[in-house]
């Protein structure tokens, strides 16, 4: 039976139901998705809270990337029944069956799993963003990436390191930092025990990063901008913590710094960068370069549990609901 997992209002992880559902048949431009994966992110859970506005008058069914088989395609669409594709859409994942316009949808090479393509197609095309255009990067450069450990943070090292750049992430506990440093991080700094400040200005001797890369917000923002060099950029990605509401921007005349607040959507708006992305996303997974680590695997049913181990930064990797 097909269904779905909704909210009726943002509030905590309980509020999720299940509820059955037809699945939808495809419009002109349109493919229908039988998913087989999808990825849990952080996006999912500001939306499921109120933090990013409330975007429907209805049960909302949260969830940005998926994985799964076209089961029909509409007129006018050269995609075909049976192939594999993965996308990274805002809300409406938290389903068994989707429908989604063909231009949004990224065929799945076949040295990549429908697991891995869920865990990594969000996530992936963040850390093509950030370190391609929020930031973009040089060989020799030193960087600071927060939640080294998480999905984002995984990917991001490696491809930092196949890029000759030198990554310093932070992570909570020490088993999280290991993980962090098997995935191309120069050094991970406990931010249980350790002022990640003192340690990236003794790891840089003074000489701080010529970025900062956030998605924790009110707990790191401030003290990100202490071990920018001159010039150097913030780039604020999200707010696991909670909104930075202590930020000024007078803040930035420390150094002449800059601040960004980029999205994922923003960036897949523009004509082809989805599937440029993608194939630069999927060929670094296809050469080893990049290995997407699935920490941990739910049930779709279980999806409250799943939010509820994100929040209180309980995972590592990414995070797979299985409907």
């Amino acid at each position: 039976m097909a269904y779905a997992m909704v909210i009726a209002s943002p509030g905590g992880a309980e509020k999720f139901r299940r509820i059955e559902i037809d699945p939808p048949a495809p419009g002109p431009g349109e493919i229908l998705i039988r998913h087989t994966a999808i990825g849990l992110n952080f996006i999912d859970v500001y939306f499921r809270t109120g933090s990013y506005p409330w975007p429907v008058e209805r049960d909302l069914v949260t969830g940005a990337e998926a994985a799964g088989v076209i089961e029909a395609v509409g007129v006018g669409v050269d995609l075909k029944p049976g192939q594999r594709v993965c996308y990274a859409i805002p809300n409406g994942a938290y389903a068994s069956h989707r429908v989604i316009s063909a231009s949004q949808a990224v065929v799945i090479p076949d040295n990549v799993s429908d697991e891995i393509a869920a865990a990594a197609m969000l996530k992936g095309l963040t850390a093509h963003y950030l370190l391609y255009h929020s930031y973009a990067v040089s060989r020799g450069e030193s960087v600071l990436f927060h939640a080294a450990a998480g999905g984002v943070g995984l990917i991001a090292g490696q491809w930092l390191s196949a890029l000759g750049v030198r990554a310093i992430g932070t992570a909570g506990g020490p088993e999280k930092c290991a993980l962090a440093l098997r995935h191309g991080y120069d050094a991970v700094i406990d931010y249980r025990s350790e002022d990640f400040v003192t340690r990236v200005m003794e790891l840089t001797d003074g000489a701080g990063v010529s970025a900062v890369y956030d998605s924790v917000g009110a707990d790191t923002v401030m003290k990100s901008l202490e071990v920018l060099q001159r010039f150097g950029s913030l780039v604020c990605f999200g707010q696991s913590s909670g909104p930075a509401t202590d930020f000024k921007i007078g803040d930035l005349a420390r150094g002449s710094l800059r601040l960004t607040r980029p999205t994922l959507f923003h960036h897949t708006a523009v004509p082809g960068w989805l599937q440029s992305a993608s194939a630069d996303l999927f060929a670094m997974i296809g050469i080893g370069a990049i290995s997407v680590e699935i920490g941990q695997t739910f049930d779709l049913s279980d999806v409250a549990r799943a939010h509820e181990m994100l929040e209180a930064r309980m995972t590592t990797g990414s995070t797979v609901l299985v409907p």
